[in-house]
């Protein structure tokens, strides 16, 4: 079931960001990274994983470690030496990632939290139920099922209907439901089986995405979990917001079709949703991650 979501409003000026100098490292395999760190340890860490426009985004990572995380961003195309373009994806790219993460010697316990938004959501379900080490899961407007591009190591691709999009009165796309039913029979291989996790997940999502039917996805996840008896998660749910987070954007080009699409959200809603969830967040690595004596309280 899904939780009461108040109302929400804004009612403070956010508080200056102090931006972290990221370092650089590279491996002997093609994965490129970028590490955030406060003082000195041990901190708890997190993998970020963004989304799947090109280039490596850092905000987000860099708020973060303002409040006593340690956390990577990871780029899979588009930046650097990385692939000009993206066709399939190799989990151990990530798996690689991690153990590095785990030998930082800033870094604390033995779980590490994930945060991931949008075609990434699917990506954080796969790694913390084929990888080790994962404790706590953020899943933001993403999907439970692999989709559109093939996942190397379980799993097939979700894909497409094309015949789903529509244009709307701005000339940008509403590509909403074109996704096929992970649910439906013939897709159900799709499926990644969360309930093999270890890890705890906290479904976030928004009830104006007009990327893809996040809400439906999660309350798919969800009732997959409770019907293994596994009750390890949390959800909330935001009337009115879209489906990006941080910052509002209603529509932009679409970073796997390459055309303007919509993405939904009522302006106040969107950023009080922003507000609540950034806490949200926040708590939920503080409370799963091991060690948060060194972590500061959520003020913003």
């Amino acid at each position: 079931m899904r939780p009461h979501t108040p109302t929400l409003v804004r009612q403070h000026t956010p508080t200056l960001v102090r931006q972290h100098t990221p370092t650089l490292v590279r491996q002997h395999t093609p994965i490129l990274v970028r590490q955030h760190h406060p003082e000195i340890g041990p901190h708890p860490a997190v993998l970020d994983l963004y989304t799947y426009g090109r280039g490596l985004s850092e905000a987000r990572a860099s708020l973060l470690a303002n409040r006593g995380f340690v956390v990577f961003t990871v780029s899979l195309y588009g930046y650097d030496d990385n692939p000009k373009n993206m066709t399939k994806i190799h989990l151990e790219y990530f798996e690689e990632a991690i153990q590095f993460l785990k030998n930082q010697p800033q870094v604390c316990g033995s779980g590490l939290g994930l945060l991931s938004l949008s075609k990434r959501g699917y990506l954080a379900l796969s790694i913390a139920t084929f990888l080790p080490g994962i404790a706590a899961t953020v899943w933001i407007n993403g999907c439970n099922a692999n989709a559109m591009i093939p996942l190397h190591y379980k799993g097939t691709a979700l894909m497409l209907d094309t015949k789903r999009v529509f244009a709307t009165k701005s000339g940008a796309l509403n590509v909403k439901y074109v996704i096929n039913d992970p649910m439906a029979v013939e897709n159900q291989a799709t499926l990644i089986p969360i309930e093999r996790a270890n890890g705890r997940f906290l479904f976030v999502a928004a009830e104006d995405d007009q990327n893809w039917d996040s809400c439906y996805f999660a309350d798919q996840a969800m009732q997959q979990l409770e019907s293994h008896a596994k009750d390890d998660y949390e959800s909330v749910f935001y009337p009115g917001a879209g489906h990006y987070y941080m910052p509002f954007c209603p529509s932009s080009i679409h970073g796997v079709i390459g055309k303007p699409v919509v993405w939904g959200g009522v302006p106040r809603s969107h950023a009080a949703a922003e507000v609540d969830l950034w806490r949200r967040i926040q708590e939920f690595f503080r409370t799963n991650l091991a060690n948060n004596s060194n972590l500061s309280k959520a003020k913003l």
